[in-house]
């Protein structure tokens, strides 16, 4: 059975929401709970990451950046500052969502920003 995502622009944040998750394995739900705990914090600390994203967006006005993109690009900054998740590993996810619920050229434009962005996390 396919399992069925959700995605929907919350404005600031996406909601992602599994159908009934009392019904999946302990695994799934245990996903759902980890993000649901990325989102809250993501929505939390909007501000800061704005301006990192502002900082790092050469050429482009915030406002000119799709919804979607600034969505995945704080989740994405929110969890290289917060996990001990590879960020390699948070970049290739980031960039496969941009590609997925935006467009082909998202995906190129998410990655050089988080990559700029994780480059930078680790000269601080």
């Amino acid at each position: 059975m396919n399992e069925h995502v959700r995605v929907e622009n919350q404005g600031a944040v996406l909601a992602i929401t599994l159908a009934r998750p009392e019904r999946r394995n302990a695994i799934t739900v245990a996903m759902y709970a980890a993000l649901a705990d990325a989102f809250e914090g993501a929505a939390k600390d909007i501000t800061a990451l704005d301006a990192i994203i502002v900082k790092y967006a050469d050429n482009w006005r915030f406002e000119r950046l799709s919804t979607i993109d600034r969505a995945i690009l704080r989740l994405a900054i929110h969890e290289m500052n917060g996990t001990d998740t590879p960020p390699k590993v948070i970049l290739n996810e980031a960039v496969e969502l941009a590609k997925k619920f935006s467009s082909e050229e998202s995906g190129s434009f998410v990655n050089g920003i988080l990559d700029a962005v994780h480059k930078s996390l680790k000269l601080n």
